[in-house]
């Protein structure tokens, strides 16, 4: 199959909702169709993270699996958000800016403000409306979209993102651990042998005798955050490797590293991620606020995305990031969504809700699902949070807003 890629850049506000800031920062989104799909309807993708640029569309394995599905029906856009890729992306080099300036920056790169950004894209490109696919982060974009600006979508798509509104991010981090504490105990029905693995791989962490090839000493809340694998659907297989290592050896040090769920390739996912539940409240290290007593008392008990503060102090791509993040996590983060609106948005779709969803709890999607009749509710056990990238989800969300038999 023969694609076209076609490539724009947008010099944007950086604050939209201020004319007087005279900031600006580029955009950048390439468009995708192929042969015979030029006159296609346009559908813009928005990417998980927060922190995360688009994927590419190779012909490899890093191309993603639902792109072939999505080309037989839209040009699809692939937008690199604010920050992230080619739009205008944040970096350590930003830091010589000082704490303070880099913060307020950052403050302006929310899902709102991606908004604006789409809007401006989808007028560059001539389309009265256009339908988005939201996976993750996405989606919660994509309730924001839909708070200011649904009539300008079609269709909405929504994969592992229907965000909690209005709920303070301590609930959310809590229901993760009761999530993450149902998926180590069933990894340890699965393997037992693993949890005195990770006893062993505690006491190490704990004795300073882990050390990665980037010279971070992991402490034990690092190691704990492999758990975060444990929310794709093959991330068991990532544990279990790394488990039946020797601790001592290079792949062990070398696999770790890899498998660790925050990096500073992409500094925005530390320092911003707590961020994405902040629907007006502060964040205040949510997530280790609200760890429960048995995870305290137990570290063989994995975590997901859950952030440490200490972090700050022992990875070291995150050092430069410590006074950036201690500001972020005591800023009063304004509403992001507008439960009224999204009632009345009429919007129509389908969503896709994942049981076990360790990062974006069903509970509160279903909540949230009730302010969307529209969008028709796909809720299913067969798929982890990843289960876009890596199984047929979105020709399922196809075939529910075509009203054809689920395959």
């Amino acid at each position: 199959m023969d694609l076209t890629i076609e490539e724009h850049t947008l010099t944007v506000p950086l604050v939209w909702s201020d004319p007087a800031d005279s900031r600006t920062i580029d955009v950048f989104a390439s468009v995708v169709s192929r042969d015979g799909g030029e006159a296609l309807p346009y559908l813009v993708f928005l990417q998980g993270g927060p922190g995360f640029e688009a994927p590419r569309p190779f012909h490899s394995s890093t191309s993603p699996a639902w792109l072939d599905e999505a080309l037989a029906h839209y040009r699809v856009v692939l937008l690199d958000q604010r920050g992230t890729g080619r739009s205008t992306p944040v970096s350590d080099a930003d830091l010589e800016q000082g704490s303070a300036a880099v913060a307020e920056y950052l403050t302006h790169l929310r899902a709102d403000s991606i908004v604006r950004d789409c809007e401006a894209m989808r007028q560059h490109l001539g389309a009265a409306t256009w339908t988005v696919l939201g996976q993750s982060f996405g989606g919660f974009t994509t309730l924001a979209y839909l708070s200011t600006d649904a009539a300008s979508l079609e269709h909405v798509f929504i994969t592992g993102g229907l965000s909690a509104i209005g709920r303070h991010p301590d609930d959310t981090y809590a229901l993760c651990y009761d999530k993450m504490r149902a998926a180590s105990e069933q990894y340890y029905r699965r393997f037992p042998e693993h949890r005195d693995a990770m006893r062993r791989l505690v006491d190490h962490a704990d004795a300073g005798r882990i050390t990665l090839p980037d010279g971070e000493i992991v402490s034990v809340s690092r190691l704990r955050s492999l758990g975060s694998a444990l929310g794709t659907n093959e991330g068991w297989q990532t544990v279990w490797s790394l488990l039946e290592l020797d601790p001592g050896s290079n792949a062990f040090r070398h696999d770790l590293m890899h498998a660790m769920p925050y990096t500073g390739r992409n500094p925005l996912y530390f320092a911003f991620h707590e961020s994405s539940y902040a629907d007006g409240h502060a964040t205040r290290w949510s997530a280790e606020r609200t760890e429960p007593s048995d995870f305290a008392a137990d570290p063989t008990l994995f975590t997901g995305e859950h952030i440490r503060r200490e972090w700050t102090e022992t990875v070291p791509a995150f050092q430069p990031w410590r006074d950036v993040a201690l500001e972020l996590a005591e800023f009063e983060w304004p509403r992001v969504y507008d439960a009224t609106a999204i009632a009345a948005s009429d919007a129509t779709g389908a969503a896709a809700v994942y049981v076990n969803d360790v990062y974006v709890p069903m509970e509160y999607s279903l909540e949230t699902a009730r302010l969307l009749p529209g969008v028709r509710l796909w809720v299913t056990s067969e798929h982890e949070h990843n289960g876009l990238r890596s199984g047929p989800v979105l020709s399922h969300l196809i075939d529910l807003v075509q009203d054809r038999r689920i395959r």
